[in-house]
């Protein structure tokens, strides 16, 4: 497996993110998904990793949106054909440490209810419930979730 920083405009990571897109809707109305589209992946604040198989298959995604005051986490999913091979982890560790290189010591994160697996990495990765944060409402389709790395 590798991960590395890529662009989001490839055949195989569009196709993911469709999956992703397609998982969500199965799970949540569309007004509780807060999901960045193609060209809001590719701002320069943008750090988008990809994690690929050994045949170089995308299996796996995630986003930092570098803001001024933190850093949001977005579209981190991984195919059920990478699940439990440690994908969301090591995409998690690599944003996090390019974003820390940016200058990034908050990390924020919103996902909903029905994702006990994500919730459960995301604890486990040092991320602690909060309030709403940004634009986000108060809203029983969203937990809201945040890491603070100290310098």
């Amino acid at each position: 497996m590798s991960i590395a920083i890529e662009s989001p405009d490839q055949p195989d990571v569009t196709a993911l993110i469709a999956e992703l897109d397609a998982y969500q809707d199965s799970l949540y109305p569309p007004e509780c998904r807060y999901a960045l589209d193609l060209a809001s992946l590719k701002q320069s604040n943008v750090l988008f990793a990809v994690a690929r198989d050994s045949t170089g298959q995308a299996i796996g995604c995630g986003a930092i949106v570098l803001e001024p005051e933190f850093g949001e986490v977005k579209r981190l999913y991984v195919s059920p054909r990478g699940r439990g091979q440690g994908v969301a982890r090591g995409l998690m560790a690599l944003l996090e440490s390019r974003a820390m290189a940016a200058g990034c010591q908050l990390f924020r994160l919103e996902t909903g209810p029905y994702q006990p697996e994500a919730m459960g990495m995301y604890t486990s990765a040092g991320y602690a419930r909060r309030g709403p944060y940004g634009d986000y409402k108060d809203d029983p389709m969203s937990i809201f979730m945040e890491k603070r790395i100290e310098a």
